[in-house]
């Protein structure tokens, strides 16, 4: 959806650059709403990442290494 907000607007620009004011108008509200409609998605999967983050809970460090166990395994 980025990519297309993206598209309209450089339509915009090169519409607004030929003088086609109506198709630049135009094409420049297609990506404004593309774009807030990508934004308001961005956000809320921001806020499911969120709660989700905060639902899980940290695990504790290792507190033995694994360097003596990968060593055990390369001499069997």
């Amino acid at each position: 959806m980025l990519r297309y907000a993206i598209i309209f607007f450089v339509l915009s620009l090169v519409a607004g650059a030929f003088g086609l004011t109506n198709i630049s108008g135009m094409a420049k509200r297609i990506s404004m709403v593309l774009f807030a409609l990508f934004f308001i998605g961005f956000l809320i999967l921001l806020g499911f990442a969120w709660l989700v983050a905060g639902a899980i809970a940290p695990s504790t460090p290792a507190t033995t290494s694994a360097l003596p166990l990968i060593l055990a395994m390369l001499e069997a």
